[in-house]
């Protein structure tokens, strides 16, 4: 169901370095890079200025119990785990996403209202797939989480019932082929300000 998350970092030599000692040790290619981005294919980090993501808690998968980690943080001081779950799994990809949230029934509204079946649902505990909502303080900031979308028409039923519930747009439904050719993808903002984008790649093997 997770597509790819992003995230917005101070200092992008730092935080590349950080990621890479990471993620190169879990089996994951080296990344593609541009100007702005940083991209493990389900995992980029961005330097573009924006407001830097924080108090975030993400979890890679390990391919042996050997490799798991619980303790690091990367330059920004959010929260990265290295787990093992003994599930065959891409080296390195993400196993769940963590963001801590004031109020957890506003959360659960906005995917309710776009159709998402929660995985969990407890008072303080909202779980869409890998992605949970928490609450507690502080509360996370400026993260960007797609999810996957089988059709261009399934991007455009997500966007059509945020804006029906009376959800922030942040990109109406289309293409953007600067990603690559084929990319659809419609983007929204959760009541903590997230960027929430469903997307469709059009392509065999996405992402």
């Amino acid at each position: 169901m997770i597509d790819h998350v992003d995230i917005r970092v101070a200092d992008r030599d730092a935080s590349q370095r950080f990621y890479e000692s990471v993620l190169t040790v879990l089996g994951r290619t080296e990344p593609l890079i541009d100007s702005e981005y940083i991209d493990w294919g389900d995992f980029s980090i961005v330097s573009d200025g924006q407001p830097v993501a924080k108090h975030l808690h993400i979890a890679f998968s390990a391919p042996s119990a050997e490799l798991a980690r619980a303790d690091l943080r990367d330059p920004d001081g959010n929260s990265v785990e290295v787990v093992y779950t003994g599930q065959e799994r891409k080296p390195g990809a993400i196993d769940r996403v963590t963001l801590r949230t004031r109020e957890v029934a506003p959360i659960r509204r906005f995917y309710l209202a776009l159709g998402y079946e929660l995985s969990v649902d407890e008072p303080d505990h909202v779980q869409i797939g890998p992605v949970s909502y928490v609450a507690g303080e502080p509360p996370t900031e400026h993260v960007h989480v797609a999810f996957a979308a089988g059709t261009n028409e399934a991007v455009d039923a997500f966007h059509r019932a945020a804006i029906d519930a009376g959800y922030t747009d942040n990109g109406a439904p289309g293409e953007r082929a600067a990603y690559h050719p084929g990319y659809y993808g419609a983007f929204v903002l959760d009541p903590d300000g997230h960027n929430i984008e469903a997307v469709n790649h059009n392509r065999a093997g996405a992402p």
